[in-house]
């Protein structure tokens, strides 16, 4: 029997009859969702006109819904059940519901990219991937950036760039909003009044900004921003990292706003310098590496600066520290002992090491050595330095040992390094010992006396040929105090050691703990339970509070 025969045969209209048994299933199956559905939909859109509203916010806003209510039943609905399910209740909405518009009201105005999106949107909604709890405002973007693609360069040909970029952001948005108007119009593309003032704003951004990084440097809540090329944009927040909705166009767009960033302060990054530090004029630090070294296309990563100045006081009550150990480490500072920071990537070494220098007294003269500088002292007498990398020829490096030295000779009473990685610790330590107490600096380390370690290996990178116990009488008599800091992993930074540098034993540095932080178990709310906990030792610096008059409130914090 030949194909065509087998088709038509008896096998062939069971399978049939079958396979139409399963969709009157499929059917009745959406049915009865469809009606449980509806109320929920009414209720959500309770105070919309839906006649206005754009069918991607429509698609998007029903999915959230869809993907909420459904989402114990995966198991019988897939991906396409879902997709059908939200056209569906779009339909009924419309037309159907008591929300309903008249039948002589207009059709719902739609921009042209946005009538082959609707799908896609709704389809990006009940994907496992989309955060179903993300609001639906911050998914409603397609639309614009569709638009925004394709009628960009007919708005740049009408605008006379050089002159604009002259102009305050105020009057060229009112210059810009008449000429997207009229290509609009000219491309027949409706947007509502929110995507227009969206789509100027991106414009804008693209103009004068830092383009799609805008509306994340505008956000509060994030502390890190990460740009894997143009499609992958990741953000921290709350100490967690997530996949951000935001992307670049190609990678050159990516390259454009990393040159616009290093431009603001003097340097630059291609092919010869494809590394490099900067920071933004916010203060936020940044790190750029492009081609050759990165291979997927230009890497930016972005340490946001914290509008909100974090004091000891502030981390108390966000449980980053015990009261008690608040107290000793301001009094630890007002003692002007030399602190060094110990943590690893992200833990918050800097904003520790803020917080520590607001007790700083005001009359004191302050030296501030960073490679980008974003230490953020309030003293009014504060000296900022930063080091420079070479220049196309390779000459007219300045590092940050050069810095240290230079900073002996300009008398300043407390030194501090925004971070120790390399030889400028031999400085740092002989700063120490010459009558520059209460120093601070940080440095990259996962335990105190590893921290201890690190110091010795960067003093032996100085090249000075010194005998192991030397070095570390050195940093013995320099250092009084670690503070270790650590992220953990319900995404808190805790201070989890406060230790004290005591001196030598034999060959050993010898150090005691004032306070540790100790695990306990992990809530129903995913953080970490623990206690900060006391050893109840005498603190080795008590003679030293003694002098500035501290000593008895440091032995009852104990």
């Amino acid at each position: 029997m030949d194909s065509a025969a087998a088709s038509t045969g008896p096998a062939a209209n069971k399978d049939r009859g079958s396979k139409n048994a399963n969709l009157r299933d499929r059917g009745a199956v959406l049915a009865q969702y469809l009606e449980q559905l509806k109320p929920k939909v009414l209720a959500a859109f309770e105070n919309d006109n839906v006649a206005v509203l754009p069918r991607p916010e429509l698609a998007v806003r029903i999915g959230h819904i869809v993907t909420t209510e459904t989402d114990e039943d995966s198991n019988n609905l897939n991906l396409l059940d879902r997709r059908n399910l939200v056209a569906d209740l779009i339909r009924w909405l419309l037309h159907s519901s008591p929300m309903a518009p008249p039948k002589t009201a207009p059709a719902v105005p739609l921009a042209t990219p946005a009538a082959a999106e609707s799908e896609s949107a709704a389809e990006d909604m009940l994907s496992p991937n989309r955060d179903p709890k993300k609001p639906a405002e911050a998914q409603v973007s397609k639309t614009v950036e569709t638009t925004k693609a394709r009628i960009e360069p007919l708005v740049m040909d009408r605008l006379d760039v050089s002159a604009a970029s002259r102009l305050p952001r105020a009057d060229l948005a009112i210059q810009l909003r008449d000429i997207v108007n009229e290509v609009l119009a000219e491309q027949k593309i409706r947007l509502n009044s929110s995507e227009q003032t969206s789509l100027v704003e991106l414009l804008l951004d693209d103009m004068l900004g830092l383009g799609p990084l805008e509306p994340l440097l505008a956000d509060e809540a994030l502390t890190d921003i990460m740009i894997n090329g143009p499609a992958q944009v990741y953000v921290e927040r709350r100490g967690k990292l997530e996949l951000s909705n935001v992307t670049f166009r190609d990678n050159e767009h990516v390259l454009n706003i990393a040159r616009r960033i290093v431009s603001v302060i003097g340097r630059r990054v291609d092919e010869t310098v494809p590394l490099v530090d900067a920071r933004l004029q916010d203060g936020s630090r940044v790190n750029i590496i492009i081609p050759p070294l990165a291979i997927d296309g230009p890497s930016i990563s972005i340490r946001k600066f914290a509008k909100k100045s974090i004091t000891l006081d502030i981390m108390k009550q966000q449980n980053n520290i015990s009261e008690q150990m608040a107290t000793v480490l301001k009094i630890a500072s007002r003692s002007q002992l030399n602190i060094l920071i110990s943590g690893g990537t992200g833990s918050g070494k800097t904003t520790l090491l803020n917080a520590l220098s607001q007790m700083i007294d005001e009359r004191e003269r302050i030296v501030t050595i960073e490679d980008a500088a974003e230490l953020q002292l309030q003293q009014p007498h504060v000296v900022r330095l930063e080091t420079r990398p070479p220049n196309l020829e390779g000459t007219g490096e300045i590092t940050m040992r050069d810095l240290v030295k230079n900073s002996l000779r300009m008398r300043p009473d407390r030194i501090i390094l925004g971070e120790v990685r390399g030889s400028e610790a031999v400085d740092m330590l002989q700063a120490m010992n010459t009558g520059h107490d209460g120093s601070l600096g940080t440095v990259h380390a996962n335990r105190p006396r590893e921290a201890l370690t690190r110091l010795e290996n960067m003093v032996g990178m100085a090249g000075i040929n010194l005998p192991a116990k030397a070095v570390r009488t050195q940093i013995a008599a320099a250092l009084d105090m670690i503070v270790q800091v650590s992220r953990m992993r319900d995404g808190m930074r805790r201070v989890t050691h406060i230790t004290e540098v005591i001196g030598m034993e034999g060959d050993i540095i010898t150090t005691q703990d004032l306070f540790t932080y100790e695990f306990e178990s992990e809530g129903l709310d995913g953080l970490l339970k623990g206690h900060f906990k006391s050893t109840g030792l005498r603190p080795h610096f008590a003679a030293k509070a003694a002098y500035f008059g501290l000593d008895r409130r440091l032995l009852e914090c104990m």
